[in-house]
C-alpha cells in the first residue's frame, strides 16, 4: 500500500467513503437514492465497475475499479464532488421533512472551514482509503466485510436482507445496482464470516 493514494488507477480496489464527523446522513433513502443514482451514472458515463457495495449510515463501502482510459482517483473525486451539492441541497431545501438540517448543515460549514478545497461546505472525507486488492484472500475478506456490515450494525439478521447493499446480487437476487460479480473459487464470503 502507498499511503492513501492510488498508484494503479484500473486495479481492482476496496474503497471506503466517509462523511466528515460520521453524521449518520445516509438513515434518510432520499440521500441514499441520490448515492445509488450517482454510482449508476459513473458505471454509464465514467467506467465504474462496481464488483460489491454497501450504504451504511455514514460510510460507503466499494469493491470497484475502472476500465481505461478513466481511472479511478478521477471518477471518485467526480462522484464526492456531484454527491456532496446533490444531498446538501437536498437537506437545505428538497427534504422539508429533514428535523436535522441547521445541525448538519452547521457541522458541513464547520468541516469547510479547515480545509482550503471548500467554500461553504465539506460532506465527504477527503480521503477514500484504498486498499488495492491482489489476492483472492483479500478480495473474500472486504467481500464478506462489506456485505457483513448491515448485520455488525444490528439493522439485519442475513447480508441478504439489507436493500442498500450489493449481498442479494451474490445470491442471484435483484440489487439496486447492477455489479460484476467476483468469481472465486471458494466459497461466497458474505455467507460464510
Amino acid at each position: 500500500m502507498h499511503g492513501h493514494k492510488i498508484v494503479n488507477q484500473n486495479a481492482l480496489h476496496f474503497i471506503t467513503m466517509t462523511i466528515v464527523g460520521w453524521i449518520d446522513v445516509f438513515t434518510r433513502d432520499i440521500y441514499k437514492k441520490i448515492v445509488i443514482d450517482s454510482l449508476v451514472f459513473c458505471q454509464k458515463e465514467k467506467g465504474l465497475i462496481i464488483n460489491a457495495y454497501v450504504i451504511m449510515s455514514n460510510h460507503i463501502h466499494l469493491i470497484c475499479y475502472t476500465r481505461e482510459p478513466n481511472n479511478l482517483s478521477d471518477t471518485l473525486r467526480d462522484f464526492k464532488k456531484f454527491t456532496s451539492k446533490a444531498i446538501i441541497n437536498a437537506i437545505d431545501q428538497s427534504n422539508p421533512a429533514e428535523s436535522r438540517k441547521e445541525w448538519m448543515l452547521r457541522l458541513f460549514e464547520y468541516y469547510a472551514k479547515y480545509n482550503k478545497n471548500n467554500e461553504t461546505y465539506q460532506f465527504w472525507q477527503q480521503d477514500n482509503h484504498p486498499v488495492e486488492l491482489a489476492s483472492p484472500k483479500w478480495i473474500n475478506q472486504k467481500l464478506a466485510y462489506i456485505h457483513l456490515n448491515p448485520v455488525r450494525a444490528g439493522w439485519v439478521e442475513n447480508a441478504e436482507e439489507y436493500l442498500y447493499s450489493s449481498a442479494k446480487a451474490y445470491l442471484d437476487q435483484e440489487s439496486l445496482i447492477e455489479i460484476e460479480k467476483l468469481e472465486l473459487n471458494n466459497t461466497i464470503g458474505f455467507i460464510d464470516s
